[in-house]
């Protein structure tokens, strides 16, 4: 029967209200005369009662003491019966003031407005309280209740009981916070206790814990990741709240908390980077990014915001990514200092017209085809890309006196297995020794296939390198692939039982690349901390669990076998290469062999000349030519590795 109360009605609340004010004053009037009611003039009494009636209904419909849902009341609500009993109390004094001015006598005494005011705002929010959790109690009372901990015992995880307590759908039992602050710890919320997190393993076993929510934004990752897999080992559910800038109207929403991203667990601390610097070099000038529709490049562009530069360039050839990044940032930034340019970094005609019209001063080259398995079968245009056209790109930043290139590389450029690699690494050659050469020359210039006149450059361009590994939520990334397998229930495909990665966010990845590039001086091939390898059928695993499956029972691991020119594991340093550290921790020079321009320019444009007649086999022998560490696995293209040993 209960059950079926809906919202109590306004005016119910209302008379409510009046008669508790009433008993509130009889009550007054028995404790002033000590509960002898013989020296009560009960003439001046209901005289009283009428004229506290009045009152009362004046000042609740204007402070709207009413309006409040009962099973909702908040301190909010307290604060609006408060300034209700105050404001009808100040209004006896006041009338007894008055009549005490005329000198006759007080129209009630002040002892039983005291009295009255005390009591009636007592009785006022108990009923409200107990009502509360009255429809607390009978919404839970049918119900098959999971047991709940909440990590966290500050506002968010307050902000988390609460959204609980108002939604009638959430069938969450809460039985305790745990936090890490000791000061909290034995001390309660809305009637939970705050126990010791450290202990969290041992409540979720003795308490038979079906949920634990994070509901705390400065949990350290490690300690994120032990808990996680605390709970995954007690097949407990983990959520998460989002940040409070994402909440609905300011109010956390049920609909919110959601089970706990794998990204959460693979994320690390913010990054500290030379904020000052990065704006004081990139102010009011023009920035170009190639590929800016891509995950890294729109990234940076995103981040290039904040430091003000005069004006954007957006570079890349896919019309609809790069419609819709425009749009992105012509909602989200109102001083339209940004160009969306149409192009392909392999067009030289178009790329120079980019070049002469809008002047960039500094390059951020993130166009690139990254696909392993895809370059694997279509080596010439991984060349055209990759190659030719970092190469065009970068020709044209010296013709136009760009002050700084920054090239977006990758772990896959070392050791390279697979064509994808192998041509970031021939990229990385190239822009290595052009830097070299202006470093030894202070004008020159190459453009086709032969010198056509020297440009001086000024200043010259400063060519540096950045280095990484996969990062999270990249377009054809393993993070959502994974992620759609378990929606459709699976498989889950991994290539390999012992393959594994480097991970590092978007955002952690193109912080750095902005704060290498601030650094650079010309030359350097910066090589990232990207923390500890993952093994992607663990990662596969703990996904599965944390979408509250069990991997091989609900989804099932399925084997692939590697994919063309991929390899077990990513290195971002070869075995003749070392690491020499920069004031950045984050952030190492790697010290590589250096090659002569002049001897790979003339192979470089051998190979692209190769790349545009579709050679595929012969651009890959060059290519093994100019990058000798450059051996095939799990390719076509590893007989050329063993025509080379026989020989």
């Amino acid at each position: 029967m209960f059950s079926k109360i809906n919202i109590v009605p306004r005016w119910l609340i209302f008379i409510i209200d009046l008669v508790i004010c009433l008993v509130s004053l009889g009550i007054a009037y028995f404790i002033k005369y000590n509960f002898d009611l013989t020296g009560v003039v009960f003439s001046s009494f209901g005289r009283n009662i009428l004229i506290t009636t009045i009152i009362n209904i004046g000042v609740f419909l204007n402070v709207k003491s009413y309006s409040g849902i009962i099973r909702y009341t908040s301190a909010q609500d307290t604060f609006r019966i408060l300034f209700a009993v105050l404001i009808s109390n100040f209004i006896l004094f006041g009338a007894n003031l008055v009549m005490g001015t005329f000198l006759t006598e007080p129209l009630i005494s002040n002892i039983i407005i005291v009295v009255n005011g005390l009591v009636s705002f007592v009785m006022l929010i108990t009923y409200r309280i107990l009502a509360k959790y009255f429809f607390i109690y009978i919404k839970n009372l049918h119900l098959d209740k999971l047991r709940v901990i909440i990590y966290g015992a500050g506002e968010a995880g307050v902000a988390t009981k609460r959204t609980f307590d108002h939604d009638n759908r959430v069938n969450k039992n809460i039985i305790a916070f745990v936090d890490d602050d000791e000061r909290k710890v034995g001390k309660t919320i809305d009637g939970i206790r705050i126990l010791e997190a450290k202990n969290l393993e041992k409540l979720i076993a003795e308490h038979e814990v079906d949920e634990v929510i994070f509901a705390a934004y400065s949990i350290p990752v490690d300690r994120k990741n032990e808990i996680v897999d605390a709970c995954l080992e007690h097949d407990v559910t983990v959520l998460n709240i989002p940040p409070s800038n994402v909440w609905i109207d300011g109010k956390l929403q049920t609909s919110q908390i959601q089970n706990i991203n794998i990204e959460d667990l693979l994320n690390r601390k913010s990054i500290e980077i030379d904020v000052e610097g990065i704006r004081n070099q990139l102010r009011n000038k023009r920035v170009l990014i190639t590929g800016a529709a891509g995950s890294i490049g729109s990234e940076i562009v995103r981040q290039l915001l904040k430091f003000e530069p005069s004006l954007i360039i957006l570079n890349d050839q896919s019309e609809t990514a790069l419609h819709e990044l425009y749009l992105e940032l012509e909602e989200n930034n109102h001083s339209y200092n940004f160009h969306a340019f149409v192009g392909d970094v392999r067009d030289n005609k178009r790329m120079e017209h980019l070049f002469k019209t809008y002047k960039p001063q500094y390059v951020y080259h993130a166009a690139a085809y990254k696909h392993v398995p895809l370059m694997e079968d279509n080596p010439s245009e991984a060349i055209k890309t990759n190659v030719s056209g970092t190469k065009i790109v970068a020709d044209l930043s010296i013709k136009y006196g760009v002050r700084k290139f920054v090239m977006i590389s990758t772990d896959k450029a070392v050791n390279p297995t697979n064509v994808m690699g192998a041509s970031k690494r021939i990229a990385e050659i190239y822009v290595q020794s052009l830097n070299n050469t202006l470093s030894d020359h202070n004008h020159i210039f190459s453009n086709g296939l032969s010198y056509i006149n020297e440009i001086e450059v000024k200043p010259i361009t400063k060519f540096i390198t950045t280095r990484f590994g996969n990062v999270l939520g990249s377009s054809g990334s393993v993070i959502p692939r994974f992620k759609q397998q378990i929606e459709k229930g699976g498989p889950v495909t991994v290539t390999h039982p012992e393959i594994t990665r480097y991970f590092m966010t978007i955002p952690e990845a193109c912080r750095l690349v902005l704060e290498a590039g601030n650094m650079g001086s010309g030359g350097e091939i910066f090589i990232f901390d990207m923390g500890k390898s993952v093994k992607i059928v663990e990662l596969a695993k703990k996904m599965i669990r944390l979408a509250g499956l069990i991997p091989n029972q609900d989804i099932k691991i399925q084997y692939t076998g590697l994919r063309p020119g991929e390899k077990l594991f990513e290195e971002l340093l070869n075995d003749n290469e070392n690491t020499m550290p920069t004031h950045h921790h984050k952030i190492m020079i790697g010290k590589v062999r250096e090659y002569v321009f002049n001897d790979v320019e003339k192979q470089i444009y051998r190979l692209i000349d190769c790349a545009k007649l579709n050679e595929n086999r012969q651009v890959v022998v060059m290519m093994k030519e100019l990058v000798q560490e450059y051996k095939s696995n799990n390719s076509i293209y590893e007989e050329l590795d063993h025509a080379d040993e026989t020989n």
